[in-house]
């Protein structure tokens, strides 16, 4: 590889794992908001806003570990954790502060916007730190098997068994905590599942888009990834 390439490479990275931590982190402050979404009149699904920007994450995780390797994706969900902690910290602090008497957005209303955001981080990051080891380690598991073959099955098998630990244990916790009634629990997990395979399903042709547009770009061999850490060619 070139260093223009090199150098091209990792600043995609970059973006990659931007957009990976923006995704994860806008999940976690938007999650409080409930939708409803009729899929064509055969499923009525009920979720929570912060699912819609959660599995960019995982086609985040499954295009770098398919490009950079199995390290490179373990970096990027150790960064999400750090930016989910620290964007906690902030709101903690943005919460303990009082408001000014003119003020647009006073405490009370501040607080029922953001005052959970503590329980759902932590949630998150438990659900999170099983399912995004889980479906890198799955991804790789499958990629090796096949020999490099098969990109649609390592990508929906990975994310299927990742998702639903990620739901599951999500609503567990909020469960447990108070924050969702007990008997929302097996429509939300059934629901939020669903809802999770049908995304998976759907960015399968964007993960072959972007995988051949990175082979293309960077002349890679079929299953070569690329080292940033290696030399470079003149």
């Amino acid at each position: 590889m070139t260093l223009k390439q090199k150098l091209s490479a990792q600043r995609v990275y970059l973006i990659l794992g931007a957009l990976f931590v923006a995704s994860l982190v806008a999940s976690n402050l938007i999650f409080q908001k409930f939708f409803y979404y009729d899929f064509f009149g055969l499923y009525t699904f009920e979720i929570s806003v912060g699912i819609l920007p959660y599995p960019i994450t995982f086609l985040i995780t499954d295009l770098i570990s398919e490009i950079y390797g199995k390290r490179k994706a373990n970096q990027v969900v150790t960064a999400g954790i750090f930016a989910s902690f620290f964007s906690l910290l902030i709101i903690l602090a943005a919460d303990a502060v009082p408001a000014t008497s003119w003020s647009p957005i006073g405490d009370q209303l501040f607080n029922k916007v953001f005052g959970a955001t503590g329980i759902a981080v932590f949630a998150s990051m438990v659900a999170y730190l099983l399912a995004q080891y889980i479906d890198i380690y799955i991804y790789h598991f499958w990629k090796k098997l096949t020999k490099g073959k098969h990109l649609w099955l390592r990508n929906n098998f990975s994310t299927f068994s990742s998702q639903f630990v990620d739901t599951a244990s999500v609503l567990l916790l909020l469960c447990t905590f108070g924050k969702i009634e007990w008997s929302l629990f097996g429509g939300l997990l059934l629901g939020g599942f669903l809802f999770k395979v049908l995304i998976a399903i759907i960015d399968t042709p964007f993960l072959y888009l972007f995988v051949y547009l990175f082979r293309k770009v960077y002349q890679l061999k079929p299953n070569e990834e690329i080292n940033l850490e290696a030399d470079v060619t003149a």
